[in-house]
């Protein structure tokens, strides 16, 4: 396989991000988040950050010309010409079509699509109890992974607090948002035969032994 551009696809707190982390270091190709550049942003103040903090605090989607631009420049550096892990890109059918000029501009198209299916009940709990330290972003859980000591993080003995965006009314519109605005890409890739679909609800290693065995079979595929 000559290239791996990973787009991961799934519900808010599905554990997309731990996964592209697993591959990134599986595979050697960066591991590209919108959220994460939204978030530096946001942190820095720039303009597109103060742009796009009213978006995100409120579990909105950021507008597409916040994002296209951005993402384009990305898979343009030099760590990017042997793949990629896209994840929070796209998340429309709009943002799927500048994704598909994108890459055929530069002779380059999506290897598989990898949907990372929880149910929202599962990502309520998941992501209310999610905290995150106020001075390096180390993050924890009140049930899955908690700190020794609560409220204090374990690595820096900084505030933890949650975000915003964690909050359960918050969660509850980033879902209605991700069903109405991002779930109609499940169809959309499927119909170009890139989609694989995971189960999120499992432990995140078998989750992550299951998308590199289907990896795997992608690769065996090419070579028949």
């Amino acid at each position: 396989m000559s290239e791996l551009n990973l787009i991961l696809l799934g519900p808010p707190g599905a554990g997309k991000g731990t996964q592209a982390e697993r591959l990134q270091d599986d595979f050697q190709v960066p591991f590209i988040s919108t959220g994460d550049m939204l978030r530096a942003n946001v942190k820095g103040a720039t303009e597109l950050g103060r742009e796009a903090r009213n978006y995100m605090d409120a579990g909105e989607l950021v507008p597409d010309d916040l994002i296209v631009a951005m993402v384009a420049e990305r898979l343009q550096e030099d760590d990017a010409e042997d793949g990629f892990i896209l994840d929070g890109f796209p998340r429309t059918i709009e943002q799927a079509h500048a994704l598909d000029r994108q890459l055929s501009e530069l002779s380059r198209r999506v290897t598989a699509v990898l949907l990372i299916d929880v149910p929202d009940s599962d990502l309520v709990r998941r992501l209310s109890g999610r905290r995150v330290c106020v001075k390096a972003g180390h993050n924890y859980h009140i049930e899955f992974d908690p700190p020794k000591h609560e409220g204090v993080c374990d690595q820096d003995g900084s505030k933890l607090i949650q975000r915003d965006d964690d909050k359960p009314e918050v969660i509850r519109n980033r879902l209605r948002v991700y069903h109405d605005q991002t779930e109609p890409l499940v169809d959309y890739y499927d119909e170009q035969g890139v989609l694989r679909k995971i189960d999120g609800t499992r432990d995140a290693t078998d989750v992550h032994d299951h998308i590199r065995a289907v990896i795997a079979t992608l690769r065996l595929e090419e070579n028949v």
